[in-house]
């Protein structure tokens, strides 16, 4: 199976990434290929809303986006991975997204498999409701078969999470996949 792993944390050795790593070596490892894009650092525009892609073509702007398309549809399975802000995904995870508009049925009609990895430092039990929540939601629209979520609460730094039982479970998840 093709995994397309989606990270979109800004920083670069974060506790998130950390977990993204764990999960694409439990893959590797499972015999699936993975291939990495780091959302939050690539040059990806903002949706303008202007409907020039007909919501199934190109895109008026000329950035990164149309390789990234590329990878998507050539994949079996994402995997969105970010860290918790004010208790949703990323800003530049979202900005991805976003740009899903000009390709929606043709994941819609590919029927991937998807999983959610984060982290928060905050480690109350309703912390991921809303990122949970967005995630479902995603899942239902774009016909995906959601594989697991890894939600590492109380992970606010990279030592946190490192000394926590989140990159195991991350890799445990990536391990467990079957094509």
């Amino acid at each position: 199976m093709k995994i397309v792993v989606l990270e979109g944390s800004p920083n670069k050795n974060g506790s998130s990434n950390m977990l993204a790593s764990e999960f694409a070596r439990g893959a590797v490892e499972a015999g699936h290929s993975v291939q990495v894009i780091d959302t939050a650092h690539a040059n990806i525009h903002p949706c303008i809303g202007c409907i020039h892609c007909g919501y199934e073509g190109p895109c008026s702007q000329k950035d990164d986006m149309d390789q990234i398309r590329h990878a998507i549809l050539d994949a079996d399975m994402m995997a969105f991975v970010t860290p918790l802000y004010y208790y949703g995904m990323s800003a530049q995870l979202k900005t991805l997204i976003d740009r899903f508009c000009a390709f929606n049925s043709s994941i819609q009609r590919k029927h991937m498999k998807s999983a959610l990895l984060s982290v928060a430092w905050n480690s109350d039990g309703w912390t991921f409701d809303a990122l949970e929540a967005h995630y479902h939601t995603l899942v239902r629209y774009l016909n995906l078969r959601d594989q697991g979520t890894v939600l590492g609460k109380g992970c606010g730094t990279p030592s946190m999470t490192r000394h926590s039982g989140y990159p195991k479970l991350a890799y445990e998840l990536g391990k467990s996949l079957t094509d």
